[in-house]
């Protein structure tokens, strides 16, 4: 297997982006990482799109011809992949991306993903991301998503003595972080009182305990290593790519409060690479509650397990710290177009691997690690980059 690299990476402003549409934003975010690629059309072998639900988010299904067509990679008949693993759907399309190089079938590839979500009302779209979850034994018993959450807080809260004020600091420190993120949905400061005084969406869960619906896209373009050092002056080098699944119910899961993909993941990778978790400079993790960050952090093994409450509220993961997690704001508070988040990790870590982040930039990071969830578990993955 040969080795890879990121050559070039590009992200749209993530939000509610009422003035554009999904061929708009996919098609902006791979003219962002072609041009910084510094490549052409011509020398694009294939594509991968990251995208969960299109047929129910914009009535539009197919859709890696699509994305093929608007990015003016039709023409050159470029193969065109839709990958779709619910919000792991972008760090899904990265991971099949990668193999496509590495196996030697493809040179050039870009991985991209995308999602429109604020075309349908929020109960729609609240319905169709229900769909990553078991429709048949949770779904249909009136289970959403914060609730599968809440019921792995509950535990945890009970089980180890993590408070609300530990998950809200959370949500507070990615806040904090998505203010120096020009691409973040959520450029803006919150207090832990701010997220207490929240509405409940599902005790312990309050609104400010959420990600946001957004709409986004991001890509990044991949290619042999070897070949990576001649096209790019910073290359960013795969160091591991893994993936991990588990059952796709909660009440089927050995433990609620670990999700056994992200152990799973997380130890392949790092095996991968050589490496333990302390010597990561910089991660982003999924976080689509305030809690599945602690669950995150635990289990990668970035801290002990029981301990994510308490190392989150004591600022160990707060930009100038050891490890900072989610400089982007996450999906907090950058935001979380289901099928480009992925991606957007991805571009956060070879922002930060090249010294190009800006005033959330961490010093000397030589290290960065990816963690992408698809539902309440069942699926994982964990990149691993290098300078």
């Amino acid at each position: 297997m040969r080795s890879v690299s990121i050559i070039g990476v590009g992200c749209t402003k993530f939000g509610e982006r009422w003035d554009v549409s999904l061929r708009d934003m996919i098609a902006e975010a791979g003219v962002l990482a072609i041009d910084d690629a510094e490549i052409s059309g011509e020398q694009i072998d294939a594509l991968y799109v990251g995208n969960m639900s299109g047929g129910r988010f914009v009535e539009q299904e197919h859709i890696g011809a699509l994305i093929a067509d608007c990015a003016g990679l039709s023409r050159l008949h470029v193969p065109s992949t839709r990958v779709e693993a619910a919000c792991a759907s972008g760090g899904l399309a990265l991971r099949q991306g990668i193999l496509a190089v590495a196996s030697g079938y493809s040179d050039i590839v870009i991985a991209a993903g995308v999602e429109k979500m604020t075309d349908v009302s929020s109960g729609t779209a609240a319905d169709a991301l229900a769909a990553a979850a078991d429709r048949e034994w949770e779904c249909f018993f009136g289970a959403t998503f914060p609730a599968l959450y809440a019921m792995m807080a509950r535990l945890h809260m009970r089980r180890y003595g993590t408070t609300h004020d530990q998950m809200a600091a959370v949500a507070v420190k990615n806040h904090h972080h998505a203010c120096y993120n020009p691409i973040a949905q959520y450029q803006m400061e919150i207090s832990i009182e701010d997220v207490s005084r929240s509405p409940m969406v599902a005790d312990p869960l309050h609104i400010l305990d959420c990600s946001p619906i957004s709409d986004g896209a991001a890509a990044v373009v991949l290619a042999p290593t070897e070949m990576a050092k001649k096209l790019s002056e910073s290359p960013i080098k795969v160091a591991a790519s893994a993936q991990a699944s588990d059952t796709l119910a909660l009440h089927d899961r050995r433990d609620l409060t670990t999700l056994d993909a992200t152990v799973h993941a997380g130890r392949a990778a790092f095996t991968q690479a050589g490496i333990e978790p302390r010597m990561v400079d910089v991660a982003e993790v999924h976080d689509c509650f305030t809690i599945a960050e602690i669950l995150a952090i635990e289990d990668l093994g970035f801290v002990e397990k029981g301990q994510g409450g308490k190392a989150t509220e004591e600022g160990l993961t707060a930009l100038g710290s050891s490890l900072p997690v989610n400089t982007s704001g996450g999906l907090k508070a950058c935001g979380h177009p289901v099928g480009a988040t992925g991606i957007k990790q991805a571009y956060e870590i070879a922002l930060q691997l090249r010294g190009e982040a800006g005033r959330r930039q961490v010093d000397e990071a030589e290290v960065g690690l990816a963690h992408n969830v698809g539902g309440s578990g069942g699926t994982a993955l964990v990149h691993i980059f290098t300078r």
